[in-house]
Formats: structure tokens, C-alpha cells, sequence
């Protein structure tokens, strides 16, 4: 992990400078940094610390969080910021040992998969010993992780505690409504046909909450490459199954699927959103609705109508 080492440096000289455990400030509007990794947690965080907190996400759009490598800037946000909020599960890869590190100082580092139960989270199948990190698939169960940041941003700001967890309240509903659309508009596509082929096992939480098979062509993480055997396989299964369509992901390169639809014969359905958002602002029409899928809510309304519109 020699790739951290001038992080660690950075971190160790921020830590110094925010030894006096006083809340921090920005040098704009005199609010606390808060950092988060992910674009769907930078999100959930938005949603709920509003005005009330300057918000760094450390991953942009399209970006990788399994192949994420942090930058000095980032280890300096990381060790001058009030609180972080983080996936867990060993999304991060590259990240955990400075995240960890930040923990053992005592830091306000917050894993948003820390609450759900156990029996909740999926085994992965690929050697990996740890539960698949996808949780944001499945829209009622990402309400588990609205807590954990209403909780720590209640920590950071004490006065505003109930402001918080009325947001978060507001949010879990909008999540809750969001699975009911999400199960009716995916039940559209007959059973047999809800198949969900995609560049890697990014979809499983989602397939188990909205009725789907999923086969990924890599295994839950992106590191390594899919072999020419899984490549055989999948495209295998696609002519059993009579698989019309397979999907590509914004965040993983699409060679990999352009091939095995050319040997198969199925089309691309589309590009889904799975380990990033897009753009916040940027629109993806389908059948005439408008989707923002910089947003949570955008994202998945826009994975599951581009689904249902391909395998239907």
C-alpha cells in the first residue's frame, strides 16, 4: 500500500492542526466540513445537513469506488473535517487503511451500513469474506443508513438535532415511496423475463428487493478483469436464457459487454448507475419522464425504467 504513505503524511500534519477537537470551520460561511466518499452518500448527506454544513464528496461521478485512490487534497478534507461518512463493507478498498486510522485517533469517521442487520446484508460468493457492498440497491433498506448520518450530524451540531431528524424523516419517506414505485414498475416485466445481466455484481440488493436473476460478469468488485471464461459463460447463459438485452454500468468500462453482446446477440438496454451517480443536473429521458440522476432517487428511478423498458 505504498500509495498512502505520502496521504498518511498529509493526514498526520491535518490531524496536528485539528488537535484541539474544536468544531471546524470553513473559512467561507463559518460552517463544519463534512466529508462523504461516495456520490450516493454526498447525497443522503446533502439532503439532510442542507445549509447547515459545507459537504466535500471525495468520488465524483462515474467514478470508481472499488478502484478509488485518494489524493493528498483528499487526505487533507479527511483529516481537517468534522465528520465522515463512508459505505463500509470494504467498498473503499484502497481507502479503508487511512478511514481506519482516522477511527483508531478518535476521529468521527461514520460507516453508513453500520446499523443495517446482519441477515440483511448478502454474502458474496467470491472469495472476497465480506458482505456485498451495493446496499444502495434496494431503496428500503438504503433508509437504514439515513440514521447513522442524522446521528453523526447531530453530533457535529448539537442545536440543530431535531432539525436533522426531521429531514431524515422527510427522506425515509421519499425512500419508502421510492420502493413501492420501483417494485410496481419492475412487476410490468413478466417473471420470466426479469433478467438483469450488467458488467459486474453491483445489482444484487437490487434484484433481490425488485424480483430480479442477476448476473454479473465480474464478481462484486471491479479490481480485477473478467476472464474469457466468464466472458464464454455469461454469453452461454444469454442464448439459453434467451436473453434479449444486457446493460453496460457509468462506471465500469464497456468493452467487456459490447463483446458479449456481439457474440450473444442481445442488445444494450442501456446504461445503468451503479457504484456512482451522474452528474448532479444531468437528465436521462425515458418514455418522456425526466430523471435526474445526480440525485438517489434519480438514479434508481432511471436504472429501473431503462430495465423495464429494455427487457419488456
Amino acid at each position: 500500500m505504498s500509495f498512502l504513505r505520502p496521504l498518511l503524511v498529509s493526514l498526520a500534519a491535518a490531524s496536528l492542526c485539528n488537535c484541539d477537537k474544536t468544531p471546524v470551520q470553513t473559512q467561507g460561511g463559518g460552517k463544519p466540513l463534512v466529508v462523504a466518499t461516495t456520490t450516493m452518500i454526498a447525497d443522503m448527506v446533502r439532503e439532510i445537513g442542507g445549509e447547515d454544513i459545507e459537504l466535500a464528496a471525495l468520488m465524483g461521478p462515474g467514478v470508481d469506488p472499488h478502484l478509488y485512490k485518494p489524493s493528498a487534497e483528499d487526505a487533507q478534507k479527511l483529516g481537517t473535517a468534522k465528520a465522515i461518512f463512508y459505505n463500509g463493507l470494504m467498498l473503499e478498498g484502497r481507502m479503508s487503511e487511512l478511514l481506519d486510522r482516522l477511527a483508531a485517533q478518535g476521529r468521527a469517521v461514520h460507516a453508513v451500513t453500520s446499523k443495517m442487520p446482519a441477515a440483511s446484508l448478502l454474502q458474496s460468493d467470491d472469495g472476497s469474506h465480506h458482505p456485498d457492498p451495493h446496499v444502495w440497491g434496494d431503496a428500503k433498506l438504503w433508509t437504514s443508513a439515513i440514521e447513522v448520518v442524522v446521528e453523526g450530524l447531530g453530533a457535529v451540531i448539537p442545536g440543530k438535532k431535531a432539525v436533522f431528524a426531521e429531514r431524515g424523516s422527510r427522506l425515509k419517506a421519499d425512500y419508502l415511496a421510492l420502493h413501492e414505485w420501483a417494485l410496481a414498475e419492475s412487476a410490468k416485466i413478466p417473471a420470466e423475463r426479469r433478467i438483469l445481466i450488467t458488467s459486474h455484481d453491483a445489482f444484487n440488493y437490487f434484484g433481490r428487493a425488485y424480483g430480479f436473476q442477476v448476473v454479473g460478469v465480474q464478481g462484486i468488485s471491479t479490481v480485477s478483469e473478467a476472464g474469457l471464461a466468464d466472458v464464454a459463460k455469461t454469453v452461454d447463459f444469454i442464448k439459453s436464457k434467451q436473453v434479449k438485452a444486457i446493460f453496460v454500468e457509468s462506471s465500469v468500462p464497456h468493452a467487456t459487454i459490447e463483446r458479449i453482446a456481439k457474440d450473444s446477440g442481445a442488445k444494450i438496454g442501456g446504461e445503468l448507475f451503479s457504484d456512482a451517480l451522474g452528474t448532479p443536473g444531468e437528465t436521462v429521458v425515458i418514455d418522456g419522464q425526466s430523471y435526474d440522476c445526480g440525485t438517489y432517487p434519480g438514479m434508481l428511478r432511471s436504472n429501473v425504467s431503462s430495465i423495464v423498458k429494455a427487457l419488456n
